[in-house]
């Protein structure tokens, strides 16, 4: 409609008001064993945070209530978006049986039977959901396909291993509160690159740390000025204001590891701001990552990016 002159340019990328705070993208593929923790962090802290506990939105420049989620906006609650990656384990099985029992045990069991938890209005404002893709597309592909759902007026999205520290997300908020432009678009970048040095990464193989130093050389020289200078662009937790969704979810191409850069590549084209903030991160044993497999496809990805943008992939009308 907008490129028939029906409606304006701009309008074209106004969705729908959020129906809940936040929104929690997880891409799981087989993770039936690392799941169930990480979801157990997840809502503790959601629920904590997020939940309604009677309260209302307040209008204040008070970094706490950005962070809880009292600024500026009504509504409250949160959700957690499942997507099950073609898992061939117990992934969805697990994901839906923490939510049986999220919802029906552990808070009705702290304030009482269930139908006096429900009356006083102590049970968890929030919901789980489970996508199951039939077939694996990919890291990049789970994550689009869960934020294309998403319902949340902040929607980030984290890896099932709980390797990010949630108690992080309300940093996030307070970030893109401060730097979102007047269309309300911001992105969060969560970044481990205060963490170089420390423990957590000299523990990594002498292979990995290399490969991981020479794909940050390849980010400075093949990505775009903006995203160039992001220190940590592969870090599993990056939180999008909803009015920035409609500017990048729709145009993702990259369905494996290297979407994160083509997200912030969006970004940037279409002039969103972009905040890097420190998070708490640790190793987590399973990791899918192949190092020199991925890490081989991850160059050729940057690569095709680098080559769409310049052919012109990704120009908007």
């Amino acid at each position: 409609m907008a490129r028939k002159g029906l409606m304006k340019n701009e309008e074209a990328y106004q969705g729908e008001a959020g129906e809940c705070f936040m929104s929690v993208v997880v891409p799981a593929f087989n993770e039936e064993k690392r799941l169930s923790g990480m979801l157990e962090e997840a809502v503790e802290y959601l629920q904590a945070t997020y939940g309604h506990h009677g309260t209302k939105s307040k209008s204040s420049s008070n970094g706490s209530l950005q962070a809880s989620g009292q600024q500026g906006d009504p509504r409250r609650g949160w959700e957690i978006i499942v997507v099950s990656d073609g898992s061939t384990d117990k992934t969805v099985q697990t994901a839906l049986y923490f939510a049986k029992t999220h919802q029906s045990n552990k808070h009705a069991t702290q304030h009482g039977p269930w139908n006096e938890a429900l009356r006083h209005g102590n049970i968890p404002s929030g919901s789980i959901r489970v996508v199951q893709l039939e077939k694996n597309r990919g890291k990049g592909g789970a994550v689009t396909h869960g934020m294309r759902h998403a319902r949340g007026t902040y929607v980030v999205f984290a890896d099932a291993d709980g390797a990010s520290k949630f108690e992080d997300l309300g940093k996030l908020v307070v970030g893109c509160e401060k730097a979102k432009d007047k269309q309300g678009r911001a992105v969060g970048v969560g970044s481990r690159a205060h963490m170089v040095g420390t423990e957590a990464v000299v523990k990594r193989s002498l292979l990995r740390n290399t490969l991981m130093r020479a794909f940050h050389l390849l980010i400075r020289t093949l990505t775009t000025p903006i995203t160039a200078h992001i220190k940590d662009t592969q870090c599993g937790f990056k939180l999008f204001s909803r009015p920035s969704l409609p500017y990048i979810i729709p145009y993702m191409h990259c369905e494996g590891w290297i979407f994160d850069v083509e997200m912030l590549m969006l970004a940037e084209i279409a002039e969103i701001p972009m905040i890097e903030v420190p998070v708490g991160w640790k190793e987590v044993v399973g990791s899918k990552l192949n190092v020199v497999k991925d890490s081989i496809g991850m160059a050729l990805g940057l690569a095709m990016l680098r080559v769409g943008w310049g052919i012109g992939i990704y120009k908007r009308d």
